[in-house]
C-alpha cells in the first residue's frame, strides 16, 4: 500500500511539475511580448541584448517644382546611408567572401583601404556589433553597385546590408537660374521664402510610419514600414527655361559691365500673364553676383522714374485734358516753388507736340499735369487708382509690397506732389506691378494678373489648374489705348529708345532713369541712379512684355544704355530661337512628287527600304545587284553584272557593297575618297586574280 501511495505521490509530482512549467512558459511568452510592444525599455537577458522598438514617422517625398515643359527646377534628391549587420553572416560566408568584398568597398570608396574595411567589419562582428556604418550619403547608383558586392549580394538577413535608411534632401538643378524665386527650405526642411513657401500645402506629402530598433548606439531605422508615405504634389510653373536661361545670362553680364549693385528682369506672356522669366541678382561681397539675397522684382518698392509717364498720359487722355498733337514748350526746366525738374537735354526741345516730348521723356510732364489737375488733383489720383496702381497684384508668392500713391491730406503730399508724380517720383512700385500694367497695354486694355504656377499635379492626377485671371478688363478707351501704342512705338523708332529698336522685329516700350530713394521718398545717394526699361515685342501683335531694372549702373544712368540693351538682347534672342514666331517657308507649295535617286546595290536592301518608304518600284529581271534608274512613275531596278570570278563591275555603289563584291572575287580592295564609287583601276568583266589589288575611286 505504501508502495502504491508513493507511485501516486511521484505521479502528482511529475504532473504539477508539469504545469508550473507551462504556466512558466506562458508567463514568459506574455512578458516578452508586453516588452517588445514598450517603447523605452531595454532589458538583458541570458547575455544578449533584448531590443525595443517603436514606431516613427517616415518622411515623405517633397514634390517638384517644374518648369512649364517639365524641366525639374526643384527635386528631391535620395541619399542613404549604408550598415551592415555581421552577426547574420555565416562562417563559411564570412570567411571566404570577406576579403572579395573589402576589396569591392575599396575600389568604390578608396578613402579607405581593404584592410581598414576588412578590420572595421572583423571588429564589428567580434563585438556582435549590429549596425556597423559602411557608407553615409550615397546615392541611388551607388546603393546598387553596393547590393551587387559579395556578401551583401545575399540580401539583409543573410549577407547584414542594411541600405534603407533614406535621406532626402532638396536640390536646384539649374544652380542659380531661378533660386530666389523658387525658394528654399531651412535645415529643419521649413520653407523660408518663394514658390516652397506659398505652395508648400501641395509639396509636402503625408508621412508615413516605420520602425526603429533600440540598439546601444542608439534608435536605429530597421527597414521596416507600417505605413507608406505619400509623396507631395508637383508643381508646374509658368516659366521657361530657354527664356530664363537667357535673361540671367544677359542682365549678369550687363551688372558685370556697368559694376551696379543690383538688377531685375522680368518676361511675361502678354495674353494670359504668366510669367516666363524671372531674374533677381545682387552683387556679393566678393564682387560676384547670386540669386541669394532679396526678389527685388516683387519686394522691392521703387520709383519708377519717367516709365511712369504713361500712366500721366493716359489719364491726361482719358480725361480729356490734352491731344497728343498739343503743342508744349519744352524748354529744360520747370520750377515749383524751391524746387526745378530738369531734362536731360539742358537745351530743352522747344516748342513739340505732347507725343513727341513722351518719346523723348521730357520732363515737361511736370508742367501739364500740374496744369491739368491742380484745381482737383484728387482726380488725377483718383484716375490712377481706377488704372490699379494703387492695388497690389495678389500674387502667389509671398513679399510683395502694396504701392506708394499719396492723395490730398496725406503727410506726404505737398504743392510738389503733382509734379513729381508726373514724371514717377513719390511714388513707388514694384518691377512687377509696373510692368503689369505696361502689359495691359500691350494687351489691348485687359489688365491681367501675373501668375507662376500652371497647374499642381499628383502622379497622373491634376489636381488644379491655374487659368489666366483678370483684374481689370478695360483699363481705359480704345481710342487712348490705340494712342499710348503709337507713343510707345514712337519711343523705339525715334525717342530716347531709338539705338536699341531690333532690326528684324518692332518694339514697343519706354527707357526710365531715377534717383534711388527710401521708402520715405528720401534721396539714398545723389550719385545712385535706378535705370530702367519696360515694353512689349513684336509691337503689333505683342508675344512677350518685359522689364529690366540696373540699380547704381557706374558706367552709365541712362535707361535706353544700361537696361535697354539688356531688353533688345533677351528679345532678340527669345525671338529667334523659337520656332513660334516665324511662318514656315513652305506653307502653300505642292509636293514635290520626283521619285528618289537611290545608289546601286544590293537588290533585297533597296526593295526593303522602298517598301518601308512606300516608293514604288519595280525589278526587270531577277538579279542579286541592281541598278537603278528613276523612271516615272516607278524607279525601275536594272540586273548588273557582279561574276564571282571575274573582276565585278562595282560604279554608282557604295564602299561598303563595292569591297564586298572586290573580296568575293579573291581580289583585295584599295579604298579612296567617300562617297559613291565613280571610277574602277580594272575592267569589269575581266578574270580575277586571287590577291590581285583594285582601286576603286569615290566622290
Amino acid at each position: 500500500m505504501s508502495e502504491k501511495k508513493d507511485i501516486f505521490l511521484r505521479a502528482y509530482i511529475v504532473y504539477f511539475g508539469f504545469v508550473v512549467l507551462l504556466l512558466v512558459v506562458l508567463f514568459q511568452t506574455i512578458n516578452i511580448q508586453l516588452q517588445d510592444g514598450r517603447s523605452d525599455q531595454l532589458t538583458e537577458g541570458d547575455g544578449e541584448e533584448r531590443l525595443a522598438t517603436k514606431t516613427v514617422q517616415k518622411e515623405a517625398r517633397r514634390g517638384q517644382i517644374l518648369d512649364v515643359n517639365g524641366t525639374p527646377l526643384v527635386t528631391s534628391v535620395s541619399y542613404f546611408d549604408i550598415y551592415m549587420d555581421p552577426t547574420v553572416v555565416s562562417q563559411e560566408v564570412f570567411a571566404s567572401e570577406l576579403n572579395d568584398l573589402c576589396i569591392g568597398l575599396n575600389k568604390l570608396y578608396p578613402d579607405k583601404t581593404a584592410s581598414e574595411y576588412q578590420r572595421m567589419i572583423r571588429e564589428a562582428r567580434a563585438r556582435e556589433s549590429k549596425y556597423l556604418s559602411i557608407r553615409k550619403k550615397v546615392t541611388n547608383e551607388e546603393r546598387k553597385k553596393i547590393r551587387e558586392l559579395p556578401i551583401f549580394n545575399l540580401g539583409r538577413f543573410k549577407g547584414g546590408i542594411i541600405d534603407n535608411v533614406e535621406n532626402i534632401e532638396r536640390k536646384l538643378p539649374h544652380g542659380e537660374l531661378l533660386a530666389r524665386t523658387l525658394g528654399k527650405l531651412d535645415q529643419d526642411g521649413i520653407p523660408k521664402y518663394g514658390l516652397e513657401l506659398s505652395c508648400n500645402g501641395y509639396l509636402t506629402g503625408e508621412p508615413g510610419e516605420e520602425v526603429e530598433r533600440k540598439l546601444a548606439t542608439g534608435w536605429k531605422k530597421i527597414g521596416l514600414v507600417t505605413k507608406e508615405p505619400v509623396d507631395g504634389a508637383d508643381i508646374v510653373t509658368t516659366f521657361d527655361m530657354t527664356i530664363q536661361d537667357v535673361a540671367h545670362t544677359e542682365l549678369m553680364n550687363q551688372l558685370e559691365s556697368q559694376q551696379a549693385e543690383k538688377g531685375c528682369v522680368i518676361v511675361m506672356d502678354v495674353k494670359t500673364g504668366y510669367v516666363k522669366a524671372m531674374v533677381n541678382l545682387h552683387r556679393d561681397s566678393d564682387g560676384g553676383y547670386s540669386e541669394k539675397h532679396y526678389n527685388q522684382a516683387i519686394g522691392t518698392k521703387e520709383v519708377p522714374g519717367s516709365t511712369f509717364k504713361l500712366a500721366s498720359l493716359m489719364a491726361l487722355l482719358e480725361d480729356k485734358k490734352v491731344r497728343l498733337s498739343d503743342q508744349v514748350n519744352a524748354k529744360g526746366y520747370y520750377t515749383f516753388y524751391d524746387k526745378t525738374f530738369k531734362d536731360s537735354n539742358p537745351y530743352g526741345y522747344g516748342e513739340i507736340s505732347i507725343q513727341r516730348a513722351f518719346e523723348k521723356s521730357s520732363n515737361v510732364f511736370t508742367e501739364i499735369i500740374n496744369k491739368a489737375y491742380r484745381n482737383n488733383p484728387s482726380q488725377f489720383i483718383r484716375r490712377l487708382k481706377s488704372f490699379g496702381l494703387a492695388s497690389k497684384l495678389d500674387i502667389s508668392i509671398e513679399g510683395e509690397k502694396k504701392p506708394t500713391l499719396y492723395e490730398p491730406g496725406d503727410a506726404g503730399w505737398s504743392g510738389l506732389s503733382l509734379p513729381s508724380m508726373a514724371i514717377g517720383y513719390e511714388v513707388q512700385q514694384t518691377p512687377l506691378q509696373t510692368l503689369a500694367f505696361y502689359n495691359a497695354v500691350a494687351n489691348n486694355g485687359k489688365f491681367m494678373r501675373p501668375q507662376f504656377i500652371k497647374e499642381i499635379n499628383r502622379g497622373n492626377e491634376r489636381v488644379k489648374t491655374f487659368k489666366p485671371e483678370v483684374i481689370i478688363d478695360q483699363v481705359c478707351s480704345k481710342r487712348t489705348l490705340k494712342d499710348l501704342q503709337k507713343c510707345l512705338k514712337g519711343v523705339m523708332l525715334r525717342g530716347t529708345g531709338e539705338s536699341i529698336n531690333s532690326a528684324n522685329f518692332s518694339i514697343a516700350g519706354k527707357t526710365g532713369t531715377a534717383r534711388i530713394l527710401d521708402d520715405k521718398t528720401t534721396i539714398v545717394d545723389d550719385k545712385k541712379y535706378q535705370a530702367s526699361f519696360v515694353g512689349y515685342f513684336p509691337a503689333e501683335d505683342p508675344i512677350y512684355s518685359c522689364i529690366v531694372v540696373v540699380s547704381a549702373p557706374s558706367q552709365s544712368i541712362y535707361g535706353a544704355v544700361v537696361s535697354g540693351s539688356v531688353f533688345n538682347a533677351i528679345a532678340n534672342k527669345v525671338y529667334a530661337s523659337a520656332l513660334k514666331y516665324h511662318k514656315p517657308v513652305n506653307i502653300g507649295r505642292p509636293k514635290k512628287k520626283a521619285l528618289p535617286i537611290s545608289k546601286d546595290g544590293y537588290a533585297r536592301d533597296l526593295a526593303q527600304s522602298y517598301r518601308m518608304l512606300g516608293v514604288p518600284y519595280v525589278q526587270a529581271e531577277e538579279s542579286d545587284w541592281v541598278f537603278t534608274r528613276s523612271r516615272e512613275p516607278k524607279v525601275v531596278m536594272e540586273r548588273r553584272y557582279a561574276g564571282e570570278n571575274t573582276v565585278p563591275n562595282v560604279v554608282g555603289m557604295t564602299a561598303r557593297d563595292a569591297v564586298y563584291l572586290i573580296e568575293r572575287a579573291g581580289m583585295k580592295a584599295m579604298v579612296e575618297g567617300y562617297g559613291v564609287v565613280k571610277s574602277q583601276s580594272l575592267q569589269a568583266g575581266s578574270p580575277s586574280e586571287r590577291g590581285r589589288r583594285m582601286k576603286i575611286t569615290l566622290k
